[in-house]
C-alpha cells in the first residue's frame, strides 16, 4: 500500500473532484426532477457511490471500454460521457445521447468507450468479455470493465463470464458493487460466500475487497489489476463495499432500511466528505479550489436541464433509425 494518502497530483484530484461530484449533482438533480413526473421510465441512482465509479475510471484510457447497469449514470460520467447529452436522454429528446431512444437504463457511447448501461443483471459482464478478447487479439493494451450490482453476482451469466475470462486469459476486470442490498434483500441472506472475492478463487482469478467510499482506496487496487491486465496478466475481480442514498429505483419506499439508517450512511459514509476531508487535511487542494469546481458543476448541471426540457423530441421519421447497422 502507497504510505502517502493523495498519491495524485493536484492535477488529477482536482479532476478526481470533478468527476465525483458531477455525478452527485447530477444525480441529486435527477431526484427532484423525476419527481415532477416529466422524466420517463425508471431511474436508479447513483449517489452515494461516487467513489468506486470515479475510481476506476480514472485508471482507464478512452479506448479502455466499459459494461455498466441499471444504476449507470454515474459509470458514464465517469468515462466520459457528455452531461448535456445525457440529460437529454433522459428526457427522450433527439439531441441526446442515444437519440432519444435509450433512457436513462440504456445509454451508450461507442466513441467513449460507454458499451452501454443495461436492465439485465449481469448481462454487461458478456460484452466486457468480448471487449477483452478484442483486445487480447489486437494487441493493443487495452481492457474491458464490468460493473455490476451485489445482485447480479449471483447471476448465472456472470459467473459464465468469470469462467470465459479465465479460460481465455483476457484483459478483463469485474466490478461487484456490493451495496449491501441488491434490489430490497440484504446480501447476507441471499448470498452464500461472505465476500465476492471467494467468486473469484473458484475460477482461478485474484479478487481484492476494498472499502467503496474510500476513492483512494479504488484508486490504487483498480490501477493494479488495470496495469496487470493490460501487461497479459488476465482477469481480476475488485469488490467495494459501499452504500447508496436513494432506494433500488425512485419510488422505492426502502421498508427493508433500518430507521435513521440513510441519514447516518449520508452523515458518516459518504465518500465525497472522506475525499473532501483527505485531500484538505493532507493540504494537496483547498475548499476555495473545490469551491470554484461547485460553482462550474452548478451551471453546467442548470445548463443541461434547461436545455434538455427545451429540445425536441424524436418524430415518426426517426422510429427505424438506429435500429440496423450496415456495413
Amino acid at each position: 500500500m502507497n504510505d502517502n494518502p493523495v498519491p495524485l497530483s493536484r492535477d488529477e484530484l482536482l479532476r478526481a473532484y470533478r468527476m465525483m461530484k458531477t455525478i452527485r449533482e447530477f444525480e441529486e438533480r435527477v431526484h427532484v426532477e423525476f419527481a415532477t413526473g416529466d422524466l420517463p421510465g425508471f431511474v436508479h441512482l447513483y449517489a452515494g457511490e461516487e467513489a468506486s465509479g470515479a475510481g476506476i475510471m480514472m485508471n482507464l484510457r478512452k479506448d479502455d471500454n466499459i459494461s455498466s447497469t441499471h444504476r449507470g449514470h454515474g459509470h458514464c460520467i465517469a468515462k466520459g460521457v457528455e452531461v448535456k447529452g445525457m440529460v437529454a436522454e433522459l428526457y427522450g429528446r433527439s439531441n441526446g445521447t442515444c437519440h432519444g431512444k435509450g433512457g436513462s437504463m440504456h445509454i451508450a457511447d461507442l466513441d467513449m468507450g460507454m458499451m452501454g448501461a443495461n436492465g439485465i443483471l449481469g448481462a454487461g459482464a458478456p460484452l466486457a468479455c468480448g471487449a477483452a478478447l478484442a483486445s487480447k487479439y489486437k494487441k493493443d493494451g487495452s481492457v474491458g470493465v464490468s460493473f455490476l450490482g451485489d445482485g447480479a453476482s449471483n447471476a448465472g451469466n456472470f459467473l459464465e463470464s468469470l469462467n470465459l475470462a479465465a479460460v481465455w486469459e483476457i484483459p478483463a476486470i469485474f466490478v461487484v458493487e456490493n451495496n449491501g442490498y441488491a434490489q430490497s434483500t440484504s446480501r447476507d441472506y441471499a448470498v452464500a460466500v461472505d465476500s465476492y472475492v471467494d467468486r473469484a478463487s473458484g475460477f482461478g482469478m485474484p479478487g481484492v475487497t476494498v472499502d467503496g467510499t474510500d476513492f483512494f482506496a479504488v484508486h490504487e487496487a483498480a490501477g493494479e489489476m488495470i496495469n496487470r491486465a493490460r501487461k497479459g496478466g488476465g482477469p481480476s475481480l475488485l469488490e467495494c463495499n459501499m452504500i447508496r442514498f436513494y432506494g433500488h429505483f425512485e419510488g422505492d419506499a426502502q421498508t427493508y432500511r433500518g430507521l435513521g439508517e440513510v441519514e447516518e450512511i449520508r452523515k458518516n459514509r459518504d465518500c465525497l466528505k472522506k475525499f473532501i476531508q483527505q485531500v484538505t487535511h493532507a493540504e494537496a487542494l483547498t475548499h476555495s479550489d473545490l469551491d470554484g469546481i461547485d460553482q462550474e458543476i452548478s451551471v453546467l448541471i442548470n445548463e443541461a436541464f434547461d436545455e434538455a426540457q427545451n429540445a425536441p423530441r424524436p418524430t415518426e421519421a426517426d422510429l427505424l433509425t438506429d435500429v440496423y447497422i450496415s456495413y
